[in-house]
């Protein structure tokens, strides 16, 4: 090697201790100047704002949480609502979206049709308008709890949300949630099984069935072993509001169905594409086997469809949990809400802003490698 950016290999190392070391400098500006303006104002920086005592109310809380908590904890309900809200919003946009997106290659002209004009209207409008457009569906068009609307037995619909009946409160409800994780690993081991073994033999084996029974047996059971508790937590009306069940507020309702609805209308053509792309003649082949379309479907052309849809959906899960974040406008709290209150009394800018960006950095890798991992599981292997 010459030292000379005539030669080749001295240049490529000259011009990336050039870069490297541009963008070191920059950084360094950017962290000096932030430190100095800081000083200057006399603005405190550090993380002991966290176990500061917060001082303000949350209107929802998975966990236990009061005013005279820390920040610390503020933060951390707003992280389990954020976390909430995305992970019921994926299903159930999955869901919504895959059922659209077959219904719109269906061969029932109004079917297609509705489904069609679903994706267009959905996607063509900025999910915020949305967002606002169902609060204020929950707020302006539901009545008031006296006048609450019951279109089930012990389910109400008012301004102030929706209550249901839940199970009471019973030690045995932990012990089937183990049962129910229980039965979906369970359930993962048969399928493989399954493959394997008709990949070997050529004999299918009823894996739903299998799953149904995992899944929902072996909660059923636990159940029965800890005496089959059937005693229920009715919301009952006292004074000007609800008492008992659950309740999901306006403000949750209003984000998670525009969410859940937004999405979906991407997710549907993603379905759509994923399904057009399967060779035609794998369908011919099936209808000549005599495989009846539920079965073709579910057999034939999900499965390889799923390889096509896939990457793309990964895009729709990160969006939809980013796109959570619109719920500041809408009034529930979730962790961008409660950081900005956290920001606005504490005056740390930078830490709020860093803890948001962490947590929305680390979720939504967690769903890549997630969804990178399930890519990989289902691709063509080469032989």
């Amino acid at each position: 090697m010459r030292i000379s950016l005539n030669d080749p290999v001295f240049r490529a190392i000259f011009w990336q201790v050039v870069v490297v070391g541009t963008i070191g400098f920059v950084v360094w500006y950017l962290i000096a100047n932030t430190l100095h303006n800081l000083e200057v104002r006399k603005i405190a920086t550090g993380w002991t704002f966290l176990d500061r005592e917060a001082g303000f109310a949350i209107g929802e809380s998975l966990i236990e949480y009061e005013p005279d908590h820390s920040y610390g904890r503020a933060l951390w309900v707003g992280a389990l609502n954020t976390l909430r809200v995305a992970a019921i919003g994926i299903v159930l946009a999955t869901i919504l979206g895959t059922f659209i997106g077959i219904g719109r290659l269906s061969k029932n002209w109004l079917i297609s049709k509705v489904c069609s004009v679903y994706v267009e209207f959905m996607r063509n409008l900025p999910l915020l308008v949305q967002l606002f457009f169902w609060w204020a569906m929950f707020q302006d068009v539901f009545p008031g709890p006296r006048q609450a609307l019951e279109p089930i037995t012990g389910v109400f619909f008012s301004n102030r949300g929706i209550k249901i009946p839940v199970p009471a409160e019973h030690w045995v409800h932990a012990w089937m949630g183990l049962a129910f994780l229980a039965g979906i690993a369970a359930s993962m081991v048969v399928g493989r099984w399954a493959a394997a073994r008709q990949a070997a033999t050529g004999e299918q084996f009823p894996v739903l069935y299998a799953t149904l029974g995992l899944v929902l047996g072996l909660p059923f059971v636990v159940w029965l072993i800890g005496g089959a508790p059937v005693a229920m937590d009715w919301p009952v009306l006292r004074g000007f509001n609800f008492q008992g069940g659950l309740t999901m507020t306006p403000e949750f309702a209003a984000l998670l169905v525009g969410l859940v609805t937004y999405t979906a209308g991407f997710i549907a053509e993603i379905v759509r594409a994923g399904i057009l792309a399967v060779p035609h003649g794998q369908t011919e082949a099936a209808s000549a086997l005599g495989i009846r379309r539920g079965k073709m479907l579910q057999l034939v052309i999900l499965p390889q469809a799923l390889r096509v849809i896939v990457p793309p959906m990964t895009s729709q899960y990160l969006n939809l949990t980013k796109n959570s974040s619109l719920a500041v406008a809408i009034g529930y709290p979730d962790l961008v809400s409660i950081a900005n209150t956290t920001i606005n009394q504490t005056g740390q800018a930078i830490e709020g802003i860093a803890i948001i960006m962490a947590a929305y950095l680390t979720v939504s890798l967690s769903i890549s490698l997630f969804m990178n991992w399930y890519n990989k599981r289902i691709a063509f292997k080469e032989r």
